[in-house]
């Protein structure tokens, strides 16, 4: 005799509630990027527009459109950086230049992050100090140089406290307001959990103010090359603006653009430096890259 066994009991199939729809992928910085295709490096494309102005300028110089009396072209400018070079001119100037901007630096940079300090983490800090920046910031600091020449004379005094000056506003402006933009329920998080003044500083708001600081020093870097051109100016024997200065008086203008070339790469290198050290310091921290 056969015992026929019942069959499996079939269950229905369970089908899972539709969900919402996938949301658009965004690149962050830290996180990874999916999906290859051919694209053009971005050092390529970054190097592309200073490389399209060179070949124009070289284009219009080498048929005659743009004349030497008015600019010089780009082969007779190296042709210039080659001889200063060898002669021992160009690199005693950058020397000279590159000590004057460091100087003004340090000393514009202690004091901007001494009294950002003290606006941003006090109220009688800010009382006191953000209403007179924000009224000597409109000030033009160029306009200061006679005024400087008068109180510290036309040594390297005055052109190192007016890259100084220069230097002091971006970044005070900028630590300044990284501090004030600290989020307060992040603070208020920070002294729930027992965080003191000094951990409270150290550990929420300093930090919530690094990139703002960042952008500043991008700012303050740039405004003392920037400043720097002004200041050397002022009766000086030695640097890339005495250089300018010499050629300006006997119209060489293979030589100003040569300088003014110096400075923009000097400019770009402190900006390189930056970037680098921005994304050292902020890896921590998730950025929108653009989109592709």
């Amino acid at each position: 005799m056969t015992t026929k066994t019942p069959a499996p009991a079939v269950l229905p199939q369970q089908t899972a509630a539709p969900g919402p729809p996938a949301p658009g992928r965004v690149t962050l910085r830290g996180t990874a990027k999916s999906g290859r295709r051919l694209t053009v490096p971005r050092s390529v494309r970054r190097s592309a527009g200073p490389v399209g102005l060179v070949l124009l300028w070289f284009l219009t110089s080498a048929t005659g459109v743009l004349p030497e009396s008015v600019l010089a072209s780009p082969v007779d400018v190296v042709r210039q950086a080659v001889e200063l070079t060898r002669s021992g001119e160009l690199p005693d100037a950058i020397a000279a230049s590159g000590r004057r901007a460091a100087i003004g630096f340090l000393i514009g940079a202690s004091v901007a992050l001494t009294l950002s300090l003290l606006a941003g983490l006090f109220r009688l800090g800010e009382d006191v100090i953000d209403s007179s920046m924000g009224m000597f910031r409109a000030i033009p600091w160029v306009g200061l140089i006679p005024l400087f020449i008068v109180w510290f004379g036309i040594e390297e005094t005055p052109k190192i406290a007016l890259v100084a000056l220069g230097v002091t506003y971006p970044l005070y402006f900028n630590i300044y307001g990284g501090i004030r933009t600290t989020d307060a329920q992040l603070v208020e998080a920070a002294r729930m959990m027992g965080l003191g003044r000094l951990g409270l500083i150290t550990y929420v708001i300093l930090p919530s103010a690094l990139p703002g600081a960042l952008v500043g020093l991008r700012y303050a870097l740039s405004t003392a090359w920037l400043a720097l051109v002004f200041a050397e100016q002022i009766n000086a024997d030695a640097g890339i603006g005495y250089l300018m200065s010499n050629a300006q008086q006997y119209f060489r203008t293979d030589v100003i653009v040569l300088c003014l070339v110096v400075y923009a790469l000097l400019g770009l290198a402190c900006d390189f430096a930056v970037r680098i050290l921005s994304r050292r310091l902020l890896s921590w921290r998730a950025n929108f890259e653009g989109e592709a």
